[in-house]
């Protein structure tokens, strides 16, 4: 397997942060009668360099050490768990909302100041998708999403926005632009068809991770973006700087 393109970023007896690059799955899929899926898995990667994680977490034969995801074209920081005491304190970390992740996306249309979208997601039926507003939906949980906006860009064509869910559910970030009508760039599950940018994945990076730790203090790890995304931004010119409004959807 391909040794390279994760970096390390944070890394102690008890965890580590790496940050996870585009095209990467977090961990294999469990299909019926197919003995070994193909593609790049961070759990190949970290079982090869960190064996003894074969029997941390909840499922350790399909996710040892994982504790949360990204979804597979989406890059950024990403925390392993290197034992079961620190799995079972990171896991209750994200379940009780002490983890605050800080994302970067790029979003068509122009937003102004701070908002906050507050929307059940549930799963299309007899689909992947998720909706907000689909008929006959599954699986509907609660998900609240804060944006802010850091440029507007194009005369308004784009807007930079740092994203905090609130709440971890499935592709939450894109389903919740998406509904308020700004999709995020380059998703082909619920953006545009045809993007007019030369994006080749969806414009969405996990900047950031905060937590408490154990004995006392915070923990604040963060990744830069990426050169892919970093050359789109450079390629768009600011217009404007965004005023401060506040806007909540539900």
């Amino acid at each position: 397997m391909t040794q390279e393109n994760i970096d390390i970023i944070y890394e102690n007896k008890d965890f580590l942060a790496i940050n996870k690059p585009a095209g990467w799955t977090v961990h294999r899929p469990k299909v019926a009668g197919v003995d070994k899926v193909e593609g790049l898995f961070v759990t190949d990667w970290l079982l090869e360099r960190y064996p003894e994680i074969k029997t941390v977490g909840d499922d350790p034969i399909l996710r040892p050490g994982i504790v949360h995801r990204l979804d597979k074209d989406t890059s950024g920081v990403l925390l392993i768990a290197k034992n079961q005491p620190m799995f079972e304190y990171l896991k209750h970390l994200f379940q009780t909302g002490q983890v605050k992740k800080t994302y970067l996306t790029l979003v068509y249309g122009k937003l102004l100041g701070k908002g906050k979208i507050d929307k059940p997601i549930g799963l299309k039926s007899g689909t992947v998708k998720r909706s907000t507003n689909a008929k006959d939906m599954k699986m509907l949980k609660d998900a609240v999403t804060e944006y802010r906006v850091l440029k507007v860009l194009r005369g308004g064509e784009y807007t930079l926005l740092e994203v905090h869910p609130l709440t971890g559910k499935t592709h939450q970030i894109r389903v919740h632009l998406a509904s308020i009508g700004h999709p995020v760039v380059g998703d082909q599950l619920y953006g545009k068809k045809n993007q007019e940018l030369n994006v080749k994945r969806q414009f969405l990076h996990a900047q950031g991770i905060e937590f408490p730790l154990k004995d006392d203090g915070r923990m604040k790890i963060e990744a830069d973006l990426p050169y892919d995304l970093e050359e789109i931004l450079q390629s768009l010119a600011v217009s404007e700087e965004p005023r401060i409004d506040s806007v909540e959807y539900d």
